[in-house]
């Protein structure tokens, strides 16, 4: 907000950046990966009419606090969705967001308010969402964890400054890796920098890595051409077909 840089006041459209969020759209449903505030947003611009699930890596600000706007999928469909959140965070979003998740908390007639069901998950311990096998994966952020998964030949991870010995092993032999870095140059203490993430990229050896959560202090198109062939920037509205 309030930056002249030269990505901030660049004319591609690539380098206009919203906070974390993705879309998986699955066989039996679509599952939401977090709830960053621009989430209206970026649903409207993908004309996303259907949230089936959510997946919540962690509980900052920046991954969560657009949760409040899956209220209009849960009062078209009369159904409450449900959202899986690592165990170590259950307490942080039944307290932060208490209007939603106390039930003796009703909204005033004539007015809404999401209905989110909270599923716990561990690390290393699979679980089942939307008839597939997704495998938790913690990695560090800072003083915290943040929880990718693996599901088929898909590996997710975000806001991760390494992959674990026990990270690697469930993401070895994925096609696709999706995986967070801030920039190019000096190293971050939560984050990848650009670097970091494609020595993490070749030891996971996945076929194509995506970067995600990148920051405005490196273009799209600076990106592009300092990155190996295997190893691409993502960008708000790119679809990617994982076979």
């Amino acid at each position: 907000m309030g930056c002249g840089c030269h990505v901030c006041l660049s004319d591609d459209p690539a380098d206009t950046r919203t906070r974390h969020g993705a879309l998986l759209e699955l066989e039996e449903g679509n599952l939401l990966i977090d709830t960053p505030p621009e989430l209206r947003q970026q649903l409207l611009a993908t004309q996303t009419t259907v949230v089936d699930a959510v997946w919540f890596t962690h509980d900052h600000a920046d991954h969560c606090h657009g949760i409040d706007d899956l209220r209009v999928f849960t009062t078209r469909n009369r159904l409450h969705i449900p959202a899986y959140v690592p165990d170590v965070y259950e307490s942080q979003f039944r307290s932060r967001f208490s209007y939603i998740f106390n039930d003796d908390y009703q909204p005033p007639k004539g007015t809404i308010k999401p209905r989110i069901e909270l599923f716990p998950f561990q690390a290393q311990v699979p679980i089942d969402i939307l008839g597939r096998q997704f495998s938790p994966v913690a990695v560090p952020h800072g003083h915290k964890n943040s929880y990718g998964f693996r599901v088929g030949n898909l590996g997710y991870v975000t806001d991760a400054k390494s992959l674990p010995d026990d990270a690697l092993d469930v993401l070895k032999g994925v096609s696709v890796l999706v995986l967070n870095a801030l920039w190019l140059g000096s190293p971050h203490p939560t984050h990848f920098n650009v670097e970091e993430a494609v020595e993490a990229a070749v030891l996971v050896g996945a076929r194509k890595t995506f970067l995600t959560h990148i920051s405005h202090k490196v273009t799209h198109k600076e990106l592009i051409d300092y990155l190996p062939p295997n190893v691409l920037p993502a960008h708000d509205g790119l679809s990617v077909e994982i076979l």
